[in-house]
């Protein structure tokens, strides 16, 4: 009876290497990456926008805005479903760095930054 068997660790792979390869130059996630990132979310209020001392550490509130961004542009509006695409959508991996924020604290978020999240929604269309 034969045994199954491995990948041989010297095969080539078919997949690219880099999660950046798989989003292409023209792929919209890349302008709310740009977006955001040219934000200020301290002088806009942002809750949790300084780094904190003590404590386990927050999520940064740009990474949270650019998830819930995407969710808007992609009229995902379930944070259960927010919280999945983040762990299997190639787009969202890449736009988050790889992190697997939870439905709770993606629901924290939002109550906590409801006015300012508004605002960039307005600025954003």
């Amino acid at each position: 009876m034969a045994f199954i068997h491995g990948v041989d660790r010297n095969q080539q792979m078919m997949f690219p290497e880099y999660v950046e390869d798989y989003i292409d130059e023209e792929n919209p996630v890349r302008v709310i990456d740009e977006y955001v990132e040219t934000l200020d979310v301290k002088a806009m209020g942002f809750i949790k926008a300084d780094e904190q001392k003590v404590g386990a550490p927050s999520y940064n509130p740009k990474t949270l805005l650019k998830l819930y961004l995407y969710g808007y542009m992609n009229a995902i509006r379930s944070l259960r479903r927010l919280e999945r695409e983040a762990i299997r959508n190639v787009e969202v991996i890449w736009l988050i760095g790889m992190l697997k924020p939870d439905f709770k604290t993606i629901a924290d978020f939002r109550k906590e930054n409801k006015k300012q999240i508004k605002e960039i929604f307005k600025d954003f269309n």
